[in-house]
């Protein structure tokens, strides 16, 4: 069980908790990201605030000590939090109409860079949270797979852990680790060690989840085929052409087309419209000013039918289905 979880040292423990709401406001924005909180009960919280690094994830035991409501998560902070409830219970929303209860002992893990996110807590909730950069897991997909993972997986809001995985084990592990360290151990090959352990179970389990393949990393591919995946990754918005692609990868466009179809499966041209689509995707679940319209002209679509049809094709559903269940 992982309910007993407590990474703080004796004196740490011996700190009085917090009752100003600007205070409490400023640990969470740099330990999380900006985000709105609503208090569901009595409004005097009573907030435990401890935080630790772990080379590039923050780790936090936390509470508010009252019911809250909480959102709006910042996606311009680029962050992934996993939360792992100690005591009480936790609602994730994982669109406008269902949530996931999550209780003690449980972990559930949502991109706020990717997608739309809620949670409600009890008040006697207690937290052991991460926070890790998107981009870090990002990168270390494509090192394992040799491609970047899509939205399928970014947009996937869920339950991690189980009696099935060594997740809890993990998070045993880690907490051990820091409160038992004579100094913190923010960087060092302990905390590398600790951080890729991390990701490397997240990842598993999480792509497990959202049933999406990242692929055998045997097949990882050549370096050009990787630097071209992720700069489709992280250009497709810009409307890169193929030669473009295939410039940045420093090879021929011949040559690319013919490392993506052995080692991907796919074309660099396919792969810039799954990325545009999936922009779409994300611009729909994450603005509530956006339309079809706005959302679809920010990645480069004009002809409307055009990208209807191959947003369809991708996900199932028409793009104006993707915005009414999200708003």
């Amino acid at each position: 069980m992982l309910s007993g979880l407590d990474p703080r040292t004796a004196a740490e423990r011996a700190v009085a908790p917090i009752g100003d709401w600007d205070e409490i406001r400023e640990f969470t924005d740099a330990a999380y990201m900006p985000f709105t909180v609503r208090p569901t009960g009595r409004a005097t919280p009573s907030a435990l605030t401890y935080s630790a690094q772990v080379g590039d994830i923050t780790l936090t035991h936390f509470s508010y000590g009252v019911p809250v409501d909480l959102g709006n998560f910042a996606p311009e902070a680029g962050r992934i939090l996993v939360l792992t409830t100690l005591r009480g219970g936790t609602r994730h929303w994982v669109d406008r109409r269902s949530a996931v209860e999550i209780g003690a002992g449980q972990s559930f893990v949502a991109d706020c860079s990717r997608t739309r996110y809620r949670l409600e807590a009890d008040d006697d909730h207690l937290q052991l949270n991460l926070t890790i950069p998107h981009d870090l897991v990002a990168d270390f997909v494509v090192r394992w797979s040799g491609r970047p993972a899509d939205d399928r997986l970014w947009t996937h809001k869920c339950e991690i852990g189980g009696p099935a995985s060594p997740w809890p084990m993990l998070m045993r592990y880690m907490v051990s680790t820091l409160s038992s360290a004579p100094t913190p151990v923010p960087t060092g090959p302990l905390a590398k060690n600790l951080q890729e352990l991390i990701v490397t179970q997240l990842v598993a389990d999480w792509a497990g989840s959202a049933q999406v393949s990242l692929g055998d990393s045997a097949r990882c591919g050549p370096g050009y085929v990787r630097r071209a995946a992720a700069y489709i990754d992280a250009n497709a918005q810009s409307l890169p052409t193929v030669a473009d692609v295939a410039r940045a990868a420093g090879v021929g466009v011949r040559t690319l087309s013919g490392g993506f179809r052995e080692y991907l499966g796919t074309t660099p041209r396919e792969m810039l419209r799954d990325r545009r689509l999936d922009g779409v995707r994300r611009e729909l679940l994450a603005d509530t000013t956006a339309t079809v319209v706005s959302a679809a002209g920010a990645w480069g679509y004009v002809n409307m039918g055009v990208f209807a049809a191959a947003y369809r094709h991708r996900f199932g559903e028409n793009p104006s289905d993707t915005l009414r269940r999200a708003h």
